[in-house]
């Protein structure tokens, strides 16, 4: 029976290092993987480069690495909500690749699958496709974009299982599956972890081959990043 659950997010962060290449799934603050990057925050790990649609907000999320100046460079596609991201960018503490949001989702798939690099129009006569290979397909220019490289990855599922299935529940799943086997090693966290076998076949998102580890975090505060309500009457 294949089991890949490990005790708890000190366990799932093995072998992380300085200067690894990181992919943390979540978009805004929906979906990330909170208790992983508490646990980085605490080893203090340092001159990371991380891959994630955004970088949270100051004091939650990927906010809370930089807080800490353990990353050295943020591959992202809007830092619109971070203060801290915007000044470290500004002040060139920073390094910052800003990637149209398409293109960084089919990076993470491009790993995933397995293909080196892929050619899009996203990008084609901007800033985006400078120092890069650009060719013409049926009259239309495309730009050459790579594949991410990453060592780890970590996402967050609403509910797994002992062989690491995993099924996203409602905007959480957004870059999470896409980073799924992308990386070298995919850790899973999950509000609520099953044994094998108790999933619905046809609710899975996305099968345990993509991922090598999977626990079970507690007391998630889902912390909304934008909240409007209407005023009363």
């Amino acid at each position: 029976m294949i089991n890949k659950v490990v005790s708890d997010v000190h366990t799932a962060c093995e072998g992380v290092q300085n200067g690894m290449t990181l992919m943390l799934g979540g978009f805004g603050l929906s979906g990330i993987p909170e208790k992983a990057i508490a646990e980085l925050v605490k080893r203090e790990i340092r001159d990371l480069t991380c891959i994630s649609n955004n970088a949270g907000v100051d004091d939650f999320g990927l906010g809370l690495l930089l807080h800490k100046k353990q990353i050295k460079k943020m591959i992202s596609s809007y830092v619109g909500e971070n203060a801290e991201f915007e000044r470290q960018m500004l002040s060139g503490e920073l390094d910052v690749e800003l990637i149209p949001q398409g293109t960084l989702a089919q990076r993470c798939q491009a790993a995933q699958a397995g293909f080196p690099a892929f050619f899009t129009p996203a990008g084609y006569g901007t800033e985006v496709a400078e120092g890069k290979e650009t060719r013409e397909f049926n009259g239309k220019w495309y730009v050459l974009e790579k594949a991410f490289d990453a060592d780890f990855a970590f996402v967050k599922a609403w509910k797994g299982d002992t062989a690491g299935n995993l099924i996203f529940k409602g905007t959480a799943r957004n870059f999470n599956p896409n980073m799924c086997g992308a990386a070298k090693i995919t850790v899973a966290e999950v509000e609520e972890l099953v044994p094998a076998g108790e999933l619905d076949p046809n609710q899975i998102h996305i099968p345990g081959i993509f991922v090598q580890r999977i626990f079970q975090g507690e007391n998630y505060e889902k912390r909304i990043e934008q909240l409007t309500v209407r005023k009363r009457n």
